[in-house]
């Protein structure tokens, strides 16, 4: 008896529906992990490991700062529920953005503890864990079968 394995295209699968292309769910990625990183870590402070990004600068500007952060990282969990993340984790989502406001509403003393409690960051670790099980969705199926027949 032969077995034989035959890759199955990823367009013969079944996959849930609506739910995205790999393509789209690699730019989704790669779109959403470019915005974390501009929030919370896109400046490097010479000389030290630290960083930060537009999340810190614009919890600065006193009165609105803080809201429009609070709205800006509100975006990602936007994103999440569009990508079919779970409700627990986008709950988690959401606590980290709420740690984020209240730690930013201290003033000057939340704005240099804002670059350490980095939530974009922390919501983005989140959303790459469901896009990684997505991704593992669209991989191609391995058929096997054997075959009652002598060896070709």
């Amino acid at each position: 008896m032969t077995t034989y394995a035959e890759i199955i295209p990823p367009s013969a699968a079944h996959h849930p529906v609506g739910s995205a292309s790999l393509d789209a769910l690699l730019a989704a990625e790669g779109r959403l992990d470019r915005f974390a990183r501009i929030m919370d870590s896109a400046v490097g402070i010479p000389g030290t490991r630290l960083r930060f990004g537009a999340d810190s600068v614009i919890g600065l500007v006193p009165g609105v700062g803080d809201a429009a952060t609070l709205c800006l990282s509100a975006y990602l969990v936007y994103e999440a529920q569009r990508l079919g993340v779970p409700d627990k984790i986008l709950r988690k989502m959401l606590a980290n953005i709420a740690i984020d406001a209240a730690i930013g509403a201290v003033p000057l003393l939340g704005d240099v503890a804002d670059v350490f409690f980095k939530a974009n960051l922390k919501n983005m670790a989140l959303i790459r864990q469901h896009i990684a099980a997505l991704k593992l969705e669209h991989a191609a199926p391995v058929g096997v079968y054997r075959s009652a027949g002598g060896a070709r």
